[in-house]
């Protein structure tokens, strides 16, 4: 999760941050449950439902930050309260990372329909943040940072099933070298308008490596559709990266 700050002196209410820790704690409840669950009918390690809480704690921990800090909010609102329950299914996959494979087939079954159920979720919460006039940047930026780390764990999860090769990785990590790239070229860091495009591919990559994961579908089309859709993501962030660079103010030349 990384979250600019928003250029702004307006902070978030009192009632918007009551608001972000008690939605954080039902989730956390719920993904207790979900995890403990997990792990009694997949026999996982005892580390499980910790490692489920680390991740969920760390997200929060940066959520929480990043909403005192900079968004300029009246409310949490239902719609970022989904979006959190989009990230305690995705610290739930994550958990899955490092666990004894056993059952790899009614594992990654289980894996497959919760990641296709964070993924459905991601069609909810813009339309409801629409429909109850709460749509703001910081819900904007959260989704994307959810989608950005589901598309990470998914693309680790199929290194741990064996399904994909270490350079599906490229899908997971890209996201994080270009922010990580905003700190050696600034200009990196200019507005994109929203696109049609960018949400486009962003759902073709999700589907993409879920429908990888699924048992039924062999190593060789999972390599296949692995591939073409790492080569849409590529594709989708060099297209920003020229437009940007086109935009770039070009630096004076010699001094006053």
């Amino acid at each position: 999760m990384l979250f600019k700050p928003l250029a702004t002196d307006l902070k978030t209410t009192p009632v918007a941050r009551r608001g972000a820790r008690r939605a954080a704690a039902a989730c956390f409840v719920l993904l207790c449950v979900l995890a403990g669950g997990m792990a009694a009918a997949h026999g996982a390690s005892p580390w499980f439902p910790l490692k489920a809480a680390a991740v969920y704690g760390l997200a929060i921990a940066i959520l929480l930050q990043a909403l005192d800090a900079d968004a300029q909010l009246a409310r949490f609102g239902p719609a970022n309260g989904v979006t959190l329950l989009r990230l305690s299914l995705v610290a739930l996959l994550a958990a899955v990372i490092g666990e004894p494979v056993g059952d790899a087939s009614r594992e990654a079954w289980a894996v497959v329909v919760i990641a296709t159920i964070a993924a459905l979720l991601d069609a909810a919460d813009g339309p409801l943040a629409r429909a109850t006039g709460m749509a703001s940047a910081f819900g904007a930026r959260f989704d994307m940072e959810t989608d950005a780390l589901l598309t990470l764990v998914l693309s680790l999860l199929l290194v741990h099933f064996g399904k994909v090769g270490a350079w599906i990785l490229a899908a997971g990590l890209m996201r994080y070298a270009f922010v990580l790239a905003m700190r050696a070229w600034p200009w990196l860091q200019a507005p994109l308008a929203p696109s049609l495009r960018r949400k486009t591919i962003c759902v073709v990559q999700i589907t993409s490596l879920i429908v990888c994961l699924a048992p039924i579908v062999p190593r060789p089309w999972a390599t296949l559709i692995a591939a073409a859709s790492l080569a849409l993501l590529a594709a989708s962030f060099g297209a920003d990266i020229m437009l940007l660079a086109r935009r770039r103010q070009p630096r004076a030349v010699g001094g006053a």
